[in-house]
């Protein structure tokens, strides 16, 4: 999927994107989150891969993280950010959301002045790298 050319930002994507991604609902992708998938180098936090672990638990979703995040580094190249856990705790501190993923994706992605491609209006609202449509 994704062609990203030498010299591309970084583009970081939350949760449900992951999710949607891996499920192939690019039906739930936006016009731009499209493009951006095609043009952009791809990656996510790692929080984003606990994230992935709850919703496996709670049964939210049918594949363990590792599963949907081998697949997507093999299907788009995804790679996932080796962001230092201090650093993104200090961050997300300073960010005003409830969720605690959502704090530390969006922290991680601020850390690197990075987009973040969600659906998520409360994180676009609080993140201005946040974009969607």
């Amino acid at each position: 999927m994704n062609t990203a050319p030498h010299g591309a930002h970084r583009l970081h994507l939350d949760t449900h994107v992951l999710v949607w991604l891996y499920a192939g609902a690019f039906d739930r992708l936006s016009q731009k989150a499209m493009t951006l998938l095609e043009s952009e180098l791809l990656c996510c936090s790692p929080m984003a891969v606990l994230e992935l672990q709850y919703l496996f638990e709670a049964g939210m979703v049918t594949q363990p993280p590792n599963e949907v995040i081998s697949a997507l580094e093999r299907r788009i190249g995804l790679v996932v950010t080796e962001a230092k856990t201090s650093s993104a705790v200090s961050e997300a501190i300073r960010v005003q959301l409830e969720d605690p993923f959502d704090r530390l994706i969006v922290a991680d992605a601020a850390l690197e002045q990075a987009p973040l491609l969600t659906r998520d209006e409360t994180i676009r609202k609080s993140y201005s790298l946040a974009v969607w449509d």
